[in-house]
């Protein structure tokens, strides 16, 4: 197993040429915008933008038997085998999280088979801020002799299509449109389309491009991966094409009003699950032991936690810091919840947060205003 050394995306050269501003996330460098987020924004919402999303780590586990090594590891469902349908192979990728003992995070993550029956391997989607910690965890608990981990962030890269007309570009330009784009329009979040085997012979790295459905942002969004070479080829054609370049900026601001939590900055570890709001994504509540299960079991048939995640709307005010505190609107000055995100939210016009709040609270002051907080 070695640890990704790389300490920007790999696609950051060609970004800063195209005008990209840095900005540092998590130890990495990225692209916060390219100087003006309002026409990534609208792009995104009515035509299409294209994010580096190669900050986040990508892993490949192959081995003997990867798959029985993870399922003890992983929360979630384990993804199934993939098919073939003449030139294109296709699959569905699943969300998990990985936990300690107690329940609180490691990390989340998207994991998608990729081998076939013969070659069994596993192509592992992780945020940077989680890298460290799965690493170390699955150091732990991942024979090398069934389960070997390759960190092949270096290698590969990986983009994410935004907009109203992604999905048409994606077909054209990713898969050759060897599908049709309504083949890819009723497909669920983690469903995967590739042209060919998307794994190299040894099942340890990636081969060719593979196109996966992402519902992290609220347009319609495809999240393609494959060797750096491949990727950098393909954010020039969309670019050429018509694409906006886009950054983590309004990245953020879409993934917001997608309700979307991030780990590193909405989750980290000592989040349980069901504070985020994500068991019903992440926990497979049929499977047999993984680490962490105890404590989840006991939350869902004996008690609830004690503060939840929440999407609210500030209005049209001067944004907070992230972290800033939510009270009770009872006077008392008491401390009920805490800020995670903040964006400058055009889909509703005003300040948009996510913020952690204390179960049975309906209303919270954010400053001098009082805010509703869903049930």
């Amino acid at each position: 197993m070695t640890d990704s050394a790389a300490t920007a995306s790999p696609l950051l050269p060609s970004l800063l040429e195209a005008g990209g501003i840095a900005t540092e996330y998590h130890g990495q460098t990225a692209v916060r915008h390219f100087g003006d987020p309002s026409a990534e924004y609208g792009a995104a919402a009515e035509s299409t933008a294209v994010f580096d999303r190669s900050h986040r780590a990508r892993l490949v586990i192959s081995g003997r038997s990867p798959g029985q090594m993870l399922n003890g590891v992983l929360t979630g469902r384990m993804p199934g085998l993939p098919s073939t349908e003449g030139e294109v192979v296709s699959g569905v990728g699943t969300y998990h999280a990985v936990l300690t003992p107690k329940g609180k995070m490691i990390s989340d993550l998207w994991a998608y088979r990729l081998g076939d029956s013969d070659t069994e391997s596993y192509l592992i989607d992780v945020p940077v801020a989680g890298l460290a910690g799965l690493l170390q965890h699955f150091r732990r608990f991942l024979p090398p002799r069934f389960a070997a981990v390759n960190d092949v962030s270096a290698r590969t890269a990986s983009i994410s299509v935004v907009g109203p007309d992604a999905i048409a570009a994606v077909t054209r330009l990713a898969l050759g449109l060897r599908l049709e784009p309504a083949a890819l329009e009723a497909t669920q979040e983690g469903a995967w389309f590739a042209t060919g085997s998307p794994s190299s012979g040894d099942g340890a790295s990636l081969a060719g491009l593979v196109v996966t459905r992402t519902e992290e942002v609220w347009p319609d969004a495809w999240t393609v991966y494959g060797p750096v070479d491949a990727v950098r080829a393909l954010w020039a054609a969309l670019v050429a094409d018509g694409a906006t370049p886009a950054g983590l900026g309004v990245w953020a601001t879409l993934r917001v009003e997608a309700g979307r939590p991030a780990f590193g900055t909405d989750m980290d570890e000592t989040t349980i699950p069901p504070e985020a709001g994500i068991v019903e994504r992440a926990i497979d509540q049929t499977k047999g032991c993984y680490t962490g299960q105890e404590v989840i079991v006991r939350i869902r048939d004996r008690g609830h936690v004690n503060r939840h995640l929440c999407v609210l709307e500030l209005g049209d005010v001067p944004a907070p810091g992230k972290g800033a505190e939510l009270l009770a609107t009872d006077g008392s000055g008491k401390v009920v919840g805490q800020l995670t995100s903040v964006v400058q939210s055009p889909k509703v016009e005003g300040v948009l947060v996510m913020a952690y709040v204390r179960r049975g609270v309906s209303e919270v002051l954010s400053g001098d205003r009082t805010v509703s907080v869903p049930s």
